[in-house]
């Protein structure tokens, strides 16, 4: 059996979700899973694939030295059509191969993908932005500079003509979740 392979049938027999496997330096094994119900990874989560997973690369003799379990994060990575299902309505950062009018790079609300006639999914995908919801998106970043936020709140008020980016997957080098995260406590 293939190392991969192995490693992604163990994580999905234990209803985890696999993400992907690196070899680092000095035979450092990286398993990065995801919980199928959406919620967040856990330690317990990271401890009970880490445990299945030492089993399972002994009894096959892999080596590797140290092993690694964790959860993609926060920003993390789309890279499957189940991802870009599941993160449809979520900010994100698109980040293109080639230039498209004069830019790589692109901020916006992840759309569902488009679908054929037949009801399948063309491949293809799309973000959707204006000026006021990356203000917005930019005030909900952790350590967002406040004065920055102004200028794009500001310039919101001038241009609110919605936008959007039509792409595949070919086209892009990497489609990243945005995090946004606040630590002003909890709101009752």
């Amino acid at each position: 059996m293939q190392q991969a392979q192995l490693i992604e049938d163990t994580v999905r027999g234990l209803g985890y979700q696999f993400v992907e496997a690196n070899w680092a330096a000095a035979g450092l094994l990286r398993v990065t899973i995801d919980r199928a119900d959406g919620a967040s990874v856990t330690v317990d989560d990271c401890e009970r694939v880490s445990r299945q997973l030492q089993y399972a690369l002994e009894v096959e003799a892999l080596d590797y030295k140290r092993l690694e379990v964790s959860s993609p994060g926060l920003d993390r990575l789309l890279r499957t059509p189940e991802d870009m299902r599941r993160f449809a309505g979520q900010p994100v950062d698109v980040t293109l191969r080639l230039p498209f009018q004069g830019r790589k790079k692109y901020r916006g609300i992840l759309q569902p993908g488009a679908e054929e006639a037949g009801g399948e999914l063309d491949g293809s995908y799309s973000i959707a932005w204006d000026e006021a919801l990356l203000a917005e998106l930019e005030r909900g970043r952790a350590g967002a500079n406040k004065n920055k936020s102004a200028a794009a709140g500001r310039r919101a008020k001038l241009a609110q003509e919605p936008q959007e980016l039509r792409f595949s997957m070919a086209e892009v080098r990497e489609v990243r979740l945005v995090p946004l995260l606040d630590f002003r406590g909890r709101k009752s």
